[in-house]
């Protein structure tokens, strides 16, 4: 394996880590006003179940968008100035619900909360649309020209396929959000997130399949079947779990769909990282291979950061784990103290 085949194996394993630790964080997001709609307390203790952990699992996504710069300057510089917009809505999503959360709890006002849910919901559903768009496209091609620019608008990037690759992604993390939600809850919450994932459960499945045999064949290789059969086990696997109440299998089976659909779309992408619909000649892949435009770093640059990456990902793997299982154990209404935040009159007389 080469270095640059190596930086994008890396790159494709940190989206799958991001989608799979941010996934269920979006769908928690997305799901807090249906769960808790008219409870308070219900809506702190789904907050809760992503409160310790929903800033680490950004870092996966910084970390990615890092590699990729320095491992792929051109792939990332093709794809952001293309993708402004698209990719513009994510970071502010992003950072709205970054500072709901953050001060969701400062001000005890119902006013100040409902702003901070709108906030968190804002900022939960737009990613969750946004990524599916946006690795449609990448996997479908644009319009990318000799001078390594993207042509059009935002308007160009909502094609078939890339609109069903929201779609999905949509439907994918709501469906992981009710089975963390369930997962992290007891009593009355627990109940309401399992409702919610026998109604999410069957268009998720049907959405999905139809993606996964769309990107098969229309972009798929040989062995991209492999995670294909894997993201249906994984939606078997979450459908039977679920019926029985096995909480931590059903979160096995939304996580071992959202990777292998990834790494389909990653192994379909391969050796691309942005294919052209203009001319295939001008499609930037790892190395240049076949005439095509090289989107990698030097060698020395790629040397370099393998042997950062090596020290480095164990360590932070593994202080992440150890995060999860602190703060494993389920939380129930009875665990939620009373707010303490300030009020609107004590902060406005200051």
């Amino acid at each position: 394996m080469s270095l640059p085949e190596f930086w994008f194996l890396l790159i494709a394993v940190l989206f799958t880590g991001y989608f799979v630790l941010e996934g269920f964080d979006f769908g928690v997001g997305m799901l807090m006003p249906i769960i808790g709609r008219g409870s308070e307390v219900k809506k702190r203790v789904v907050l809760n179940t992503i409160g310790p952990v929903w800033d680490g699992n950004e870092v996966w996504l910084l970390t990615a968008g890092g590699a990729m710069f320095a491992a792929f300057p051109e792939w990332y510089a093709s794809l952001f100035s293309g993708f402004y917009l698209a990719l513009l809505l994510i970071l502010v999503g992003l950072i709205v619900r970054a500072c709901a959360i953050e001060w969701r709890g400062k001000i005890h006002d119902d006013r100040w909360r409902r702003w901070c849910d709108i906030g968190i919901g804002l900022g939960s559903w737009i990613p969750a649309i946004a990524w599916g768009l946006a690795f449609g496209n990448i996997v479908h091609g644009v319009k990318l020209n000799a001078h390594k620019q993207i042509e059009g608008n935002l308007f160009d990037l909502l094609n078939p396929y890339s609109l069903l690759a929201a779609l999905t992604t949509l439907l994918l993390f709501l469906l992981h959000g009710a089975v963390f939600i369930s997962l992290k809850t007891g009593n009355e919450v627990r109940d309401d997130a399992q409702r919610l994932i026998r109604i999410l459960f069957a268009p998720t499945a049907i959405v999905v399949v139809a993606f996964g045999l769309w990107t098969q064949l229309a972009h798929g290789k040989g062995w991209t079947w492999i995670p294909l059969v894997l993201a249906v086990i994984g939606l078997v696997l979450c459908g039977l779990a679920a019926t029985q109440g096995r909480d931590g299998w059903a979160f096995t089976g939304t996580a071992l769909t959202i990777a292998a659909a990834t790494v389909l779309l990653f192994g379909s992408l391969f050796p691309n990282v942005l294919p052209s619909t203009i001319d295939s000649a001008f499609n930037l892949t790892v190395d240049g291979r076949g005439g095509t435009v090289s989107a990698s770093s030097t060698h020395y640059t790629l040397v370099v950061m393998s042997w950062v990456a090596v020290a480095m990902v164990p360590i932070v793997l593994i202080y992440q784990a150890w995060t999860y299982w602190v703060f494993r154990k389920r939380l129930t209404v009875e665990q939620i103290p009373p707010s303490i935040g300030l009020s609107l009159t004590d902060t406005a007389s200051k």
